[in-house]
């Protein structure tokens, strides 16, 4: 073989072997943080059968979804305690609103670390965590884990961060948002994933001053904080270049904030009052136009300045314009909306005005409901959004994987396949499922109150 052709042969096979290379899901929304995932040899449509389950594993209840790297899949859960009775945290009467009723209930926090290939446990971290947040959602943690290299990252529904060995479940470092910043819990709990940038660690961990936080990710030494606000909100931090400068965006109760991620200067804040402090999705960008939705139909957009040292709200959404979600994150392709909005409304809309094109209820429908029931409104009806390829894959609350088309032509769904049990029931009487699901390994990961299932999506060879 000459020597050249020895040469193409090994440029070959290396060219299949990085094909082959299966991407993980490391922290929330995928790789990037930006609901994409880039694996090729994915199915087109699923099978009447539906796709082939590779594993379960039992667990008990959390919001949080899972993170793949590594062949590991990492995911939080809360057990609770037994023999002890739970108090109210209410001067006076409780509300009569069960929304808003608090009790502590006594509990452990757990990080399970799984065996991608079969679902076995490989290790348990587990601590004591009694639970102050509303007692109708108080049944586990919500924030995504975040692995990086050797290392994952965890936040607890009451503030408690942990840095993790990713080999052994070892802890290497802790914080208490409680404890070192002055945390007050929200009614929901402590949401939001954790961010790596390079040598930080970057949190939403709520107190004066500190809203936001950078940590060393290797010792937790604080590095800089950041930001005041009544509340720290529930949505997780994110990292957007914008001519050519890095914007950290911080959408906190109250506002949504730019800052440096290397210094923690603070580079424009712009007021978005979430109702009940209800920011939950992460902010959305396309060039310099930053979308934010929260619960109660509210949802705007914010063009940043050419310079990206100021911005401005250039419109307000409501109950006939924007994209209100509560629970999920839009997506933003070619100036258009695609999002889950009031009572499982699903909504393309335009970016730059917010003019609705076209919106259906069949995402976030059963397929088993007539084509009348199609069309009408679900109590907290949420339907999560990734993008693969040409097409979406979408996961609402009644437990379906849907894949679709979408543009502001319309919506086409193309298959869907009921992958596990909505299992959580919410003021109202309905059960549902609110855990953004993983992509990774040519495999969805989706988890609720009793287990963890992997299935395989990888197209027949």
């Amino acid at each position: 073989m000459t020597y050249l052709r020895r040469l193409l042969f090994v440029v070959m096979c290396c060219s299949v072997c990085g094909a082959a290379v299966a991407d993980d899901w490391p922290q929330w929304l995928g790789p990037e943080r930006d609901s994409q995932w880039r694996e090729s040899g994915i199915v087109e449509n699923f099978t009447e059968a539906g796709p082939q389950l590779r594993w379960k594993t039992k667990i008990a209840g959390g919001y949080s979804g899972p993170s793949v790297a590594d062949e590991r899949v990492f995911v939080m859960d809360w057990v609770p305690g037994t023999g002890e009775l739970a108090e109210f945290l209410h001067e006076g009467a409780p509300p009569s609103n069960q929304n808003f009723v608090r009790k502590r209930l006594p509990g452990k926090e757990r990080v399970l670390c799984l065996s991608e290939s079969d679902g076995k446990v490989l290790w348990s971290y587990q601590y004591e965590c009694p639970y102050s947040s509303v007692t109708t959602y108080a049944i586990g943690p919500r924030a995504t884990p975040t692995v990086d290299h050797d290392l994952v990252y965890t936040v607890g529904a009451e503030g408690n961060l942990l840095c993790l060995r990713v080999s052994d479940g070892c802890v290497v470092w802790s914080v208490d948002f409680k404890d070192r910043y002055g945390l007050e819990v929200p009614n929901w709990g402590t949401a939001s994933s954790p961010l790596v940038d390079g040598d930080r660690l970057i949190c939403i961990a709520g107190g004066d001053g500190s809203t936001c936080v950078a940590l060393n990710k290797r010792t937790g030494k604080e590095l800089w904080r950041a930001i005041t606000a009544p509340e720290p909100g529930y949505s997780s931090p994110i990292i957007y270049t914008i001519s050519g400068q890095r914007h950290l965006i911080v959408w906190d109760s109250h506002s949504v904030n730019s800052i440096d991620p290397a210094s923690g200067e603070l580079l424009w804040t712009v007021p978005f009052e979430s109702t009940f402090a209800m920011s939950v999705a992460t902010p959305r960008i396309e060039n310099r136009s930053l979308f934010v939705m929260s619960y109660n139909r509210k949802s705007g957009m914010i063009e940043v300045a050419p310079d990206g040292r100021s911005a401005a709200l250039r419109w307000n959404g409501g109950p006939r314009t924007g994209v209100g979600g509560v629970h999920n994150t839009a997506f933003l392709h070619e100036g258009h909306i695609y999002g889950c909005g009031n009572g499982g409304q699903y909504i393309c809309a335009r970016l730059d005005s917010g003019e609705r094109i076209w919106s259906t209820y069949q995402p976030s429908s059963s397929i088993q409901q007539d084509s009348q029931k199609k069309h009408r409104p679900v109590s907290w009806g949420n339907v999560f959004t990734v993008r693969h390829a040409d097409r979406f894959f979408l996961a609402n609350d009644i437990g379906d994987l849907i894949i679709a088309r979408m543009s502001p032509r319309g919506y086409e769904e193309i298959s869907r396949a009921n992958l596990i049990e909505p299992t959580h029931r919410v003021v109202g009487g309905r059960k549902l499922v609110w855990s953004h699901p993983a992509f990774a390994n040519r495999s969805v990961y989706l988890r609720n109150d009793k287990e963890i299932r992997c299935y395989s999506l990888a197209a027949a060879d």
